[in-house]
């Protein structure tokens, strides 16, 4: 049983987390009207590696370095590379708030996956929860031939891709620092944008973008350790229906940076998903207690 303190922390990670990322989302927003994906990774991959040593320096946790071979640890950092260039090329074209709504179907995704691998079973309830998030996510994509974004479907893999990494992140044991972890991701996404910016035509940076993507990075390596934090050290169920915050900060932020507000289906659709994420997440404390009492 995890202590009321460790808990508390945890909510105060995941909500620092939150505002961090979605700040870097709205950064990089910016950088993607003149700049090719792969570079974004890379320039912003860059600026976020050395911050990450940095952290990992002056916390005298280099000691933890060897946990970077760790197959879980470098898996993890695979999907986040992945995930990156998922979110990163569909920010470009797509609403603040919208992307950022898709990703919140995250915990309805890992259920999917953990009833697909048998991990779980799911009731009526469950289900009708994940099916009300279902039609969430198709009023914010809208898979009208019409009006079909496929930059949507792109950023509903990126959002499946985020529920895998944060299964497999409660994997990583507790020997390896959360700062270790944070910077085999940034590493990783930065190498993994060289490779994905090989056909591009990069572009001349100017101080402005520069600044930008140091900034990004200085967020999102913040954001990613506090993510780290949060998963490690508090329960789950307590810490994830704080993930819905970000939605709130993105529309406020997309507004005031980008002019965007979400239309009346997208809107309805936020709140479906949002509803349906915090349903499942409290399903999941009633089992558990229903376990424990058991026991």
């Amino acid at each position: 049983m995890t202590a009321p303190g460790e808990n508390r922390l945890g909510i105060l990670a995941m909500c620092a987390a939150m505002a961090l990322f979605v700040t870097n989302d709205a950064l990089l927003k910016l950088a993607t009207a003149t700049l090719p994906t792969g570079q974004i990774m890379t320039v912003r991959g860059l600026f976020a590696t050395v911050l990450a040593m940095g952290l990992v320096l002056s916390m005298r946790e280099a000691a933890g370095l060897r946990g970077l071979r760790q197959p879980v640890v470098l898996a993890r950092a695979g999907l986040e590379a992945l995930v990156a260039f998922l979110y990163i090329t569909s920010l470009a074209f797509l609403p603040l708030a919208n992307i950022t709504a898709i990703l919140q179907a995250t915990p309805i995704i890992m259920t999917l996956i953990a009833v697909a691998f048998g991990l779980e079973r799911v009731g009526w309830r469950r289900w009708s929860a994940i099916g009300v998030g279902f039609c969430g996510v198709l009023l914010v994509v809208k898979p009208d031939p019409a009006r079909f974004d496929v930059y949507a479907l792109v950023a509903l893999l990126s959002a499946a891709g985020v529920a895998v990494r944060d299964l497999i992140t409660r994997r990583i044991g507790g020997h390896v620092p959360s700062s270790v972890v944070t910077l085999s991701t940034t590493t990783t996404v930065g190498l993994s944008g060289a490779v994905i910016g090989i056909p591009e035509v990069w572009q001349p940076l100017g101080t402005g973008q520069i600044a930008l993507l140091a900034a990004a990075a200085a967020f999102v390596t913040a954001g990613n350790l506090c993510i780290i934090v949060a998963f490690r050290r508090a329960d789950v169920a307590v810490v994830s229906p704080f993930r819905y915050t970000i939605v709130a900060m993105a529309i406020g932020l997309g507004y005031l940076l980008f002019g965007e507000l979400p239309d009346l289906l997208a809107g309805a659709g936020i709140g479906l998903i949002a509803g349906s994420g915090l349903y499942t997440i409290h399903r999941e404390q009633a089992r558990r207690r229903l376990a424990e009492a058991a026991t």
